[in-house]
């Protein structure tokens, strides 16, 4: 599971983020913009009790990142970043790998995201999943309301051609 959370600093955002996960019981969660620190959010972390968890700080009230995971499950760290989290999973005799990624925000700066997209792509040969808020879109058709330009959609659809992703 993925979710652009938009702040997580309200109990009742806490709270529903606590229901969610007990109705759905996801193996993985990958939380973007929880506009908390690590202190804070490990805090959130610590009440989950079958989940074990990592985050990154926000910047400011901007950004952070969480990463969560059943205690059952086998998750090793690789690397992180403000913009991306890195995991292998070894699990069921199955090894393979799970990046949390959120993409920069300003359009101006999508080309880094892409950028560190295809360095990611780039690390390991093991069957990937990478999952989150790439702040773009492949197609105009994924978006209602609003026009997108096709030199953004293109620079995110050359960028996961490339490493490969579907």
């Amino acid at each position: 599971m993925s979710l652009n959370c938009s702040g997580l600093g309200k109990t009742d955002a806490v709270g529903g983020l606590r229901n969610l996960l007990r109705k759905e019981k996801p193996s993985f969660v990958f939380l973007c913009e929880t506009k908390l620190s690590s202190v804070e959010m490990n805090k959130i972390i610590n009440k989950l009790s079958n989940y074990n968890g990592r985050s990154v700080d926000s910047v400011g009230r901007s950004g952070g990142l969480a990463f969560l995971w059943d205690k059952d499950i086998n998750c090793v760290f690789r690397s992180e970043t403000v913009h991306y989290m890195d995991f292998e999973i070894d699990w069921k005799d199955y090894k393979w790998r799970i990046t949390g990624f959120y993409g920069w925000p300003a359009n101006q700066d999508r080309h880094l995201s892409w950028q560190q997209l295809k360095i990611l792509g780039r690390q390991s040969q093991i069957p990937w999943l990478c999952i989150g808020d790439y702040n773009e879109i492949l197609y105009s058709s994924e978006m209602k309301g609003g026009m997108r330009a096709q030199w953004q959609m293109n620079n995110f659809r050359n960028a996961v051609n490339e490493i490969g992703l579907c």
